[in-house]
């Protein structure tokens, strides 16, 4: 069976997830070039006029596979705890967002290393991108709000939080960290930047 016939099988959002997946792989994979509605017929196995259907041609396909990577980040990252410790929490995040790089590399690529060239969000896709990392905030702000951090506003925090996790996930992405050594000098990292802004002279990790 063809991915498409194996998504028609579980309905019209799995078709809809089988084509953004392949088409996110061929981006990745074979560069924009091969980035057409033939070309993404062809890998998941429908017919052209499926993807015109569901997505009105290439633009529509292209801000639907940025819209879907936000999407599965933002669903990750409300999974991440729930843990009554905001401190717990906020680093569960950090840890959630490296998780689904991992778990979903050519979504990241397209969101944050400029695979989808020339793309220019819509100012909706971008407030669909924007909502992700409101709730990271939300999660310095539980940490201010019950006196645990201080020295920056929730969004500078988080800000900071959010460049020095990017920065060791596309490094570990591109292969110049590996397995159980990424995973420690991440940590490290985010409880580096968590105990620079803890109150308590003690800085125990969360």
């Amino acid at each position: 069976m063809t991915a498409y016939q194996q998504a028609q099988e579980a309905g019209q959002e799995a078709v809809r997830a089988a084509i953004l997946d392949a088409a996110t792989h061929l981006l990745v994979t074979e560069g924009a070039g091969a980035l057409t509605v033939r070309g993404i017929s062809a890998a998941v196995g429908c017919s052209t006029k499926v993807i015109y259907t569901l997505f009105g041609g290439k633009d529509g396909l292209v801000q639907a596979l940025w819209l879907e990577g936000f999407a599965r980040f933002e669903r990750r990252l409300l999974a991440a705890s729930d843990d009554p410790d905001p401190l717990v929490r906020l680093m569960e995040c950090g840890t959630a967002y490296r998780a689904y790089a991992l778990a979903e590399p050519d979504y990241y690529r397209v969101m944050f290393e400029g695979a989808l060239q020339g793309f220019v969000p819509s100012s909706e896709a971008m407030q669909c991108s924007h909502k992700t990392f409101d709730i990271l905030t939300a999660h310095v702000a539980a940490c201010l709000e019950a006196g645990l951090l201080r020295g920056g506003t929730a969004k500078e925090i988080a800000d900071l939080l959010w460049m020095a996790t990017h920065g060791a996930t596309s490094l570990e992405l591109s292969g110049h960290l590996t397995g159980e050594q990424a995973e420690q000098r991440h940590r490290l990292l985010c409880l580096s930047l968590i105990r620079a802004f803890q109150t308590s002279d003690e800085r125990t990790p969360p």
